[in-house]
């Protein structure tokens, strides 16, 4: 084994291994270190890098998020991309991605798999079912880390630079409930379990600063009461065609602007009384937003269909009058939902444009699909700040020497507001690794 790398990344998954694949092209010894039985993370579950294709269309979409961040995510996303394409693993052509965004397909599996054996082949070694227990410190600077391997064997592995990459804290119901708010520790997961807030624990545990307070998380709407079997779950189960519907809390009022964003309304229910919500479609947001794929190239799945087999809370309504004849346990006044639809549909005709930006077509097109909904968490948005160099601030705001982190144990970069997480992830493991060659 060797103890004294180059460099020394905590966390295997998309971030991570792109900041060890780099380095490790550049002729650094790596080691990895992954506290799972393999590698990939939650970037097995994706298939897009994308962002904000100018800096003006990133400040619209995301106008809380720290600038020096958002500058560098735009301005090196094509190289993040070249990058991919330089590893073997085909990029697709540019399309559209949201309303707003430009990216491309990629297969993620075949990337992360590409990167480990970079490593390897390289002579660095990836350390599985590895727990990192805490980051070594020598004259105030970050000198590597002491390791727990599955033998329960503890060993300190010195490097000149460690990069911390764990994948957020999603999936530690306490550090949820206290960072992202009340109620946030119950959300479903919508990631991978072993996102424990280890990253963020280690780099607190030095002195790193923190944020952004309420910066809230990514994540999307699914059906309550309707469990995740497996990872295609996380796809299959999202509602995205929730841009198009209405969604009314335990009040029976519409409490957010659906049409900017199925993410962005998932923290916005997040916020509400239990955490639930009813969404509602009719027939044609069921027959151009439902069924068709989300995003161009993608699997096309019936999102009520699937919901309702899988013992979900819906109803199929012939007319908003059917509306009244919800369920009562469920907790919502049919009638009054009826009313604010058929007030939303007026308006509509009026050529007002009721709280929807993007999408201000009436619901008055028969039957109605109606899905009792719940938010999901992937990751959040809270987490060690960073400058454009990826080195981690102390509560001073110098940076910690010897100390960089990339990927979702970051925060800063969103505030209630996304743009491509895998962009992100594989932009500033670059930018990681450029870094530790620079000198960090």
């Amino acid at each position: 084994m060797d103890l004294s790398p180059d460099l020394l990344v905590i966390g295997g998954g998309m971030a991570g291994l792109t900041a060890a694949a780099r380095a490790s092209r550049d002729g650094q010894r790596v080691t990895v270190v992954e506290v799972s039985s393999d590698v990939g993370g939650s970037g097995r579950f994706a298939g897009y890098i994308w962002t904000a294709p100018t800096d003006a269309v990133m400040d619209e979409q995301n106008p809380g998020g720290d600038e020096a961040l958002k500058r560098t995510l735009v301005e090196r996303f094509d190289a993040a991309v070249d990058w991919i394409r330089s590893t073997g693993v085909e990029a697709g052509a540019s399309q559209r991605i949201l309303s707003f965004g430009q990216g491309h397909g990629f297969d993620t599996n075949q990337y992360v798999d590409t990167c480990r054996r970079m490593v390897t082949e390289s002579g660095g070694q990836v350390l599985l079912s590895t727990t990192t227990e805490e980051l070594l410190v020598d004259d105030g600077a970050v000198a590597g880390a002491r390791l727990r391997l599955p033998t329960d064997e503890v060993v300190e592995i010195r490097a000149r630079t460690t990069v911390l990459a764990t994948g957020g804290f999603q999936a530690d119901p306490e550090m949820r409930e206290k960072l992202l708010g009340p109620g946030a520790g119950a959300l479903p997961l919508r990631s991978n379990p072993n996102s424990r807030g280890d990253g963020l624990r280690l780099a607190t545990a030095v002195g790193a600063a923190t944020g952004l307070e309420r910066a809230g998380f990514y994540g999307h709407l699914v059906p309550s009461g309707v469990p995740f079997k497996d990872s295609g779950d996380f796809v299959d189960l999202s509602l995205y065609y929730s841009e198009h519907a209405l969604l009314f809390n335990l009040d029976n009022e519409r409490f957010v602007d659906e049409t900017l964003g199925d993410h962005l309304t998932t923290v916005a229910l997040s916020e509400q009384p239990e955490a639930r919500g009813l969404l509602i479609a009719d027939a044609r947001v069921r027959r151009d937003w439902m069924v068709p794929a989300y995003v161009e190239g993608a699997v096309s799945v019936d999102k009520f269909a699937l919901a309702s087999k899988r013992g979900g809370r819906t109803g199929l309504a012939e007319s908003l009058e059917e509306l009244e004849y919800l369920p009562e346990e469920w907790g919502y006044d049919g009638a009054a939902i009826r009313s604010a639809i058929e007030r939303f549909n007026a308006e509509v005709a009026a050529g007002t444009t009721p709280g929807r930006k993007l999408d201000a077509t009436p619901l008055d097109e028969p039957p109605y699909y109606v899905v009792e909904t719940t938010p999901a968490i992937t990751f959040p948005f809270v987490g060690v700040l960073i400058d454009e160099r990826a080195r981690v601030l102390a509560v001073d705001g110098a940076p910690i020497p010897g100390l960089l982190a990339a990927g979702s144990d970051t925060g800063g970069l969103w505030n209630r507001a996304y743009a491509g997480g895998l962009a992100a992830a594989i932009v500033f493991g670059l930018t990681a690794a450029r870094t530790h060659l620079e000198g960090s």
